[in-house]
């Protein structure tokens, strides 16, 4: 089956150490979690935060941040992303420069690790 939900190139994708759900980065600057059985997506990791009709992306060669618009997690293209054994946290990894850590039950981003040039 094919799963849909991101808005652009898919990058990477990887199971759950128990097979139950996957996790997809994109080209669009978020993460998804799915369903590995059913294949509906449980949720999206980053993103502009609602509440601004005026912010939107600006699409080009690649999807680019509006300053003036909130996001959370990355804010440029997601290549990696990886479960930690226990399948409790989620690595991303970015073109932003940062590996995010994300709570894998509810989708929180748990911290920002930052330094890479």
């Amino acid at each position: 089956s094919s799963l849909e939900g991101h808005t652009s190139y898919v990058l990477s994708v990887t199971f759950a150490p128990d097979g139950k759900t996957l996790a997809s980065g994109s080209s669009d600057n978020t993460v998804k979690l799915w369903d590995a059985a059913s294949g509906s997506q449980k949720s999206s990791l980053g993103g502009h935060i609602p509440g601004n009709p005026g912010c939107k992306c600006t699409h080009g060669h690649r999807y680019r941040h509006n300053p003036m618009c909130p996001v959370e997690g990355h804010t440029d293209y997601v290549r990696s992303v990886a479960f930690a054994p226990d399948g409790k946290t989620l690595a991303s990894g970015s073109d932003d420069k940062t590996v995010k850590l994300w709570d894998a039950a509810t989708g929180s981003q748990m911290s920002s690790l930052e330094g890479h040039t």
